[in-house]
């Protein structure tokens, strides 16, 4: 055996020398050796005898892998040999008469491994087979510390292994641990209470390890044993004296604090865990949390306070007597202040449950009214404790600064932590505002008064406790300015920090202004104020650019807020955004395009400014022409100059003609279009005049895609703005944006076509005939007439492309015809793709997969049959059309599709294509009388085997006026179909 051995030492070393080959050879062995029949002899006897802790270990895995596997086929002998020999392992027994098995002096990963195996053998044999096992245990622990060690190994081992149900558990091994359970209780439980409480008794000044092992495992064991073992004149005094004296280890009296967190915690009535929390006194370890905050000890002992609390808390909301929630409420008032305190001063790991237990606790202060001054002061010292958790590190300062890779995680880290603090605070502002509005204007104060720059963190908390308040309050007690908010809010607006260059700092205060501007709106002598932060070197101007770039999207947002009251202020404003707005356009924002867009709300800010009616006529054409001027004559000179771009210029000089594009798209969003076409033509006219610069770029630059959707998108614009007067300018822009189109770009082009036929209706007509026949012809040209390629290798981007031309097509298909235009199908250039999208929309309203466009193609048929079908024997507007449409689509759409199992009834989109399959069989009936129905039920129904006493009852419903009875019996039609045929009729 002297082999197995060496193949043990290859297969753990760890020093690199031994070949991967020989390394394999040796697994490979002792995987041979795994498989022996005598295989648990040979490793007991290994154990016994080899003093390598490796081939110890490997003897003991494999011992617990063969018990857990092969238990139920081993023989009673081999069972026998395996306890006998296992058990006198673990407790120092004897090999022979002068040999001691030496396994409890190795390390510790043999004795936990060992452990494990006595576990195994406790699962399958306790207590039906070996009764005795923890008897027999304590009988042995007089044999000194290595035994008791290892007791207490088994126990955490066991509690690791099948009790702890914070592990998830099978079936089984929940009911194995219940037996197991339920036979401690009843054998041995009191007794290894005893054994416990004598060993730290008689070990607690000699060998402090001991005795913290011996708590650890019996903190886990409190949870489902009897709780008068250990509480109870001896035990307890026995933790609180461990816990309370100097001389002994930090560890020994932590664990002694465990037990006690265990015992408070324990699961049991209200009625019975209130006298318990009583008896214990608690108030004696509130000293200990004030000495060593980082130590291990005031670690514990604050989890023993805030379990306390939590517990103390579940009493008051559990019980019904006064009495009994007048002592809960002692309880707490008595131990609330300590856990504020570690709250404030402590590296706790369970923040989150504690803010969970603040949440619940001024929960219960909502009935309480007015709040007794207890519970005011802990308000406060709860908002103090808010306040100093949600304070960044200033270790992480220059890193959020310039938010570069450890500043970014930092702060998403702190937003993610601060959800539920910042609930808590809502919640506080709602039960206590003043005591909260208070806090945070003395914090404010604290704030303005420091000199220093380097209270950064503290002026960003203050700021955002004072953020997070405003959700606490509702639209008018927020313009009324309810309690302090009319001296917070002007202190707010007056105050310049010194570490206001400070990208957070200016951030927080700029979402604050934003967030009180209701109080502005109804308080307008702060206006000057507000405008001063925002233009000022706090806002618009601040030298950090993504704090200028917010600041302007919230300007935007406040002056459409206060819109007419800034109308006094708006020479003041246009002079202050002077050089933002020059540099809009001229700086290199080729790297950084998409962020840097969000400068243009500035654009957006000074447009709903000047757009408004109250601006005199001649200021308003002024105002909007010293803007558009430069910007189209920028456009102008850099599209005479296209030509000659060298490759390095072109893409600065296109980036310049798209942030123009952007700004004077956000600039035209303040103007109505009643104010443009009716009240101030003038203004109406520079808008004309500007699209037609800008639609010289689609010319000059057809190719350049971000160009030509920066121009589609200034269209859409100026079809909001210009009303139908944007008509003249339409054919030349849709055409060139025709021109080449990719994909994407058809995508964007029908998007629009689709805005102008909603706006417009039928006075399109005239344009969409013209333009009509272009986009059909490139459409149908490249997606399938039937369905895409499935399959690897076909969800490409191209593919994903032309899926969503295809879905953008449909939508533009129903859009026509719902809005009278389907004869834009019919005219002399259209007419050649009539056919094409016919076949298109019945195949795609049979088969495709996205039911909603099934639908909507339903829905177009629909439309359709109404506006070219006249009455029964009237005469054909559209020659051909009502035969496709009874011989064609109503047998294929209206049936056969319906038979394939993929129509699944039980989705709720199903159910509304279908409704809308019923509704066309209706129409069809209305236009084609007999002609329908006799095709439908003689031709669709017999190819589908359908009884004839269902065709009739079909006809009967069809001919009668209740369309949901119909429905109903046409759902139940088909599904006695499909059991006949089993869904198995092609779409024809």
């Amino acid at each position: 055996m002297a082999d197995l051995e060496k193949a043990i030492l290859i297969v753990f070393d760890q020093s690199g020398t031994v070949h991967s080959e020989l390394k394999q050879k040796a697994t490979e062995y002792c995987d041979k050796i795994k498989d022996e029949q005598a295989i648990c002899s040979i490793c007991i006897e290994k154990i016994c005898f080899s003093n390598l802790y490796q081939v110890q270990f490997w003897c003991l895995q494999t011992l617990h892998e063969v018990v857990k596997v092969r238990y139920s086929s081993m023989s009673p002998d081999e069972r026998y040999l395996i306890r006998k020999s296992v058990f006198s392992i673990a407790c120092f027994g004897a090999i022979d008469d002068n040999n001691v098995v030496r396994v409890l002096e190795g390390p510790a990963f043999i004795k936990n491994k060992l452990a494990q195996v006595l576990v195994t053998l406790i699962y399958f044999e306790y207590p039906l087979i070996w009764s005795s096992v923890f008897v027999d245990f304590l009988s042995q622990l007089s044999k000194g510390a290595l035994v008791i060690d290892m007791f207490c190994r088994v126990l955490n081992a066991l509690d690791d292994e099948l009790i702890n149900v914070d592990y998830p558990r099978t079936p089984e091994e929940l009911s194995v641990a219940t037996r197991v359970k339920d036979a401690m209780r009843q054998q041995c439980v009191a007794q290894i209470v005893r054994a416990w409480y004598d060993i730290v008794s008689m070990y607690r000044n000699s060998d402090e390890e001991l005795c913290t092992s011996v708590l650890d495992a019996m903190r886990r064991f409190i949870a489902w044993i009897d709780i008068g073992l250990i509480v109870n004149d001896a035990f307890i005094p026995l933790l609180f004296d461990l816990v309370m004296v100097d001389g002994l280890s930090e560890q020994l009296r932590g664990a002694a604090a465990g037990c006690l967190t265990a015992v408070v915690s324990k699961r049991m009535e209200p009625q019975s865990k209130l006298p318990l929390l009583q008896s214990l006194q608690i108030r004696r370890v509130f000293a200990l949390v004030a000495k060593d905050s980082d130590s291990e000890l005031v670690s514990k002992v604050a989890a023993l306070l805030t379990g306390y609390a939590v517990e103390a808390l579940e009493c008051f909301k559990s019980l019904n007597s006064e009495d009994a929630k007048g002592v809960s409420m002692e309880l707490l008032n008595e131990v609330l202040p300590s856990v504020f305190y570690v709250m404030q001063n402590c590296e706790l790991e369970s923040t989150f449950s504690i803010v969970q237990f603040l949440l619940g606790y001024v929960a219960t202060m909502k009935n309480l009214s007015p709040l007794r001054e207890t519970q005011l002061l802990h308000v406060g010292q709860i908002l103090e404790v808010i306040c100093t958790e949600i304070r960044y590190d200033p270790m992480y300062r220059d890193n959020l600064d310039t938010l570069d890779k450890i500043g970014k995680e930092e702060e998403d880290r702190m937003v993610e932590f601060r959800k539920d603090l910042f609930v808590l605070l809502r919640n506080i502002g709602r039960v206590a505002p003043d005591v909260c509005q208070i806090f945070i204007r003395n914090s404010l104060a604290a704030s303005v008064a420091s000199s220093s720059d380097w209270n950064v963190e503290e002026v960003e908390a203050a700021l955002s406790l004072f953020y997070a308040f405003g959700e606490s309050m509702n639209g008018d007690a927020m313009k009324s300015g309810s309690g302090l908010l009319g001296e917070l809010v002007p202190m707010l607006l007056s105050t310049r920090f010194p570490c206001h260059s400070n990208r957070l700092v200016a951030l927080v205060y700029l979402e604050t202004v934003t967030r009180y501007m209701k109080f502005v709106q109804e308080n307008t002598q702060y206006i000057h104020m507000v405008l001063a932060a925002f233009l000022d070197e706090r806002g618009i101007h601040h030298p950090n650019v993504n704090v200028s770039r917010r600041a302007s999207y919230l300007f935007m947002k406040a002056v459409r807020l206060l819109k007419l009251k800034l109308v006094p202020f708006i020479e003041n404003i246009l002079q202050s955004l002077q050089d933002r707005v020059a540099g809009f356009t001229s700086m290199d924002y080729t790297k950084d395009l998409s962020a840097s867009e969000d400068g243009s709300h500035i654009f957006e800010a000074i447009g709903v400014l000047i757009g408004m009616e109250d601006v005199a006529p001649a200021k308003q054409s002024d105002y909007l022409s010293s803007l558009l001027t430069p910007l189209c004559q920028q456009v102008e000179a850099l599209l005479i100059n296209a030509k000659v771009l060298t490759p390095e210029e072109a893409p600065q000089k296109i980036a310049n003609i798209q942030q123009i594009i952007v700004a004077i798209n956000s600039l035209s969003k303040g103007f109505s279009e009643r104010l443009v076409t009716t009240s101030r033509p003038a203004i109406g006219l520079m808008f004309k005049q500007t699209l037609d610069v800008l639609l010289q770029v689609l010319v000059v630059f057809p190719n350049i895609e971000p160009l030509r959707s920066k121009v589609t998108s200034f269209i859409h614009r100026m079809v909001e703005t210009l009303g139908a007067s944007v008509f003249p300018y339409l054919p030349k822009a849709l055409e060139q944006l025709l021109v080449d189109s990719q994909p994407k770009e058809l995508v964007g082009l029908l998007v629009l076509l689709n805005q102008l036929i909603c706006k417009f209706n039928t006075l399109f007509s005239d344009i969409l005939d013209e333009v009509f026949p272009a986009i059909a012809g490139r459409i149908l040209n490249i997606i399938p007439i039937d369905a895409f390629p499935s399959g690897p290798g076909s969800n490409t981007e191209e593919n994903r492309e032309l899926q969503e031309v295809q879905r953008t097509l449909y939508t533009f298909l129903h859009v026509i015809t719902t809005h009278d235009l389907s004869s834009v199908f019919l005219s002399p250039k259209s007419r050649s793709y009539l056919q094409p999208i016919m076949q298109l929309l019945l195949f795609t309203s049979c088969k495709h997969k996205d039911i909603l466009v099934r639908k909507a193609c339903v829905q177009i048929f629909i439309r359709l049959i109404k506006d070219w079908c006249a009455m029964p024997n009237g005469e054909e507007k559209v020659p051909g059309f009502q035969s496709f449409i009874i011989e064609t689509f109503a047998t294929n759409c209206c049936l056969y599709s319906l038979l394939d199992n993929s129509f699944e009834f039980r989705d709720a989109n199903t159910l509304v294509l279908f409704g809308e399959i019923v509704l066309a069989q209706k129409v069809m009936y209305e236009k084609f009388g007999n002609d329908f129905l006799v095709h439908f039920v003689s031709k669709g129904f017999p190819a589908a085997h359908c009884p004839q006493d269902l065709a009739e009852k079909y006809c009967q419903q069809l001919q009668g006026s209740d369309i949901k009875a119909l429905k109903s019996f046409y759902q139940s039609l088909i599904e006695n179909l499909r059991l006949q045929q089993n869904g198995n009729l092609p779409v024809r």
